[in-house]
């Protein structure tokens, strides 16, 4: 086909679409299977397929459907797969479950807008990582403590790996080894650009192989991944749950926004009451006073003092101007 692996992968899971001479070489090949699909033996496996870390891609419906059908439709087909790579982006099973359902809640949220998306998938997907990777989850109580390894002991020694790797880098890893996206996608879904993208995947990829020298090649890591995620038993919630949940939480913002709403108008509108109207020049600081004798204390009275103060008693009892209460 002239292209990388991972592009082919891409084409089968829908990520992208041939173009041109590629586009009808990729139809040939199809057509070819197809003819020969018939005459090949049937194989059988004796243990289960393992689940495939992308999303399949929907087919279009014959009749149109309504919001919440669509909305289920897309949920049923990304929402196992999502809790997967979510899996492998924490390694904590709780966690990847409740980002899968936190995008989807926002999804529903702002359907208008993620209908129209010409990648709703996408949309969800990237919302999922965004949560999942958030630094604010090591401040809650249930998310300070570790959670149970995988049993294998091969699977524990990739998950330890992986979430070693910082952040960037573990997701271009799982979008470009796991989920199967070309360059040109991990580097617009993870809002880097292409040079960026593959130095990070580069250094995740020899981060991988200096721990795990088997996993340097990319299909065996690729077939690892998917292997690690599906040894975890990871369900999400059923989709009218999770729309129901994303409409009370709207509720919720909704009545609390009110709420504080009303309660700023109320709290400018006292202030507005109580204001002064007029302008109150501050009150001066206080001034030393010079040439005033200092107090002091009651003393003997002079001669003229004790003559003044007999002639008062005196006129409080003989004199006219002066009224003395009587005591009865």
């Amino acid at each position: 086909m002239g292209v990388a692996r991972e592009t082919v992968r891409a084409w089968e899971t829908g990520r992208t679409t041939p173009r041109g001479r590629k586009r009808e070489a990729y139809t040939s090949l199809l057509a070819e299977l197809a003819t020969g699909a018939a005459d090949m033996p049937v194989r059988t496996e004796a243990t289960a397929p393992v689940p495939p870390l992308s999303e399949p891609r929907p087919e279009a419906p014959a009749t149109p459907l309504t919001p919440a059908q669509a909305f289920d439709a897309l949920y049923a087909f990304c929402a196992p797969a999502l809790v997967r790579q979510a899996y492998l982006l924490t390694g904590r099973r709780e966690l990847a479950r409740e980002s899968v359902e936190r995008a989807f809640q926002l999804a529903w949220q702002r359907w208008p807008e993620v209908a129209r998306d010409r990648d709703p998938a996408g949309w969800v997907r990237a919302t999922a990582y965004e949560y999942a990777l958030s630094p604010w989850h090591r401040f809650r109580p249930r998310f300070r403590h570790p959670e149970p390894p995988p049993a294998d002991a091969p699977d524990r020694a990739l998950m330890a790996a992986l979430l070693r790797l910082p952040p960037p880098r573990r997701r271009t890893l799982v979008l470009y080894d796991g989920v199967g996206l070309d360059l040109p996608e991990t580097a617009a879904e993870t809002e880097a650009s292409t040079p960026v993208t593959a130095n990070r995947l580069l250094h995740a990829r020899a981060t991988i192989a200096a721990r795990l020298p088997e996993l340097s090649d990319p299909d065996e890591l690729h077939r690892r991944l998917a292997e690690l995620a599906s040894t975890e038993r990871l369900r999400a919630a059923k989709p009218p749950t999770v729309r129901t949940g994303s409409e009370r939480r709207a509720r919720f913002w909704t009545r609390a926004a009110i709420a504080f709403t009303v309660a700023l108008i109320g709290t400018t509108a006292l202030t507005v009451r109580t204001a002064p109207t007029h302008y109150e020049p501050p009150v001066p600081q206080g001034e030393t006073v010079q040439g005033v004798p200092p107090r002091v204390a009651p003393g003997p009275l002079s001669e003229a003092e004790v003559a003044l103060r007999a002639k008062l008693r005196e006129e409080t009892v003989r004199g006219p101007e002066r009224l003395m209460p009587l005591i009865r």
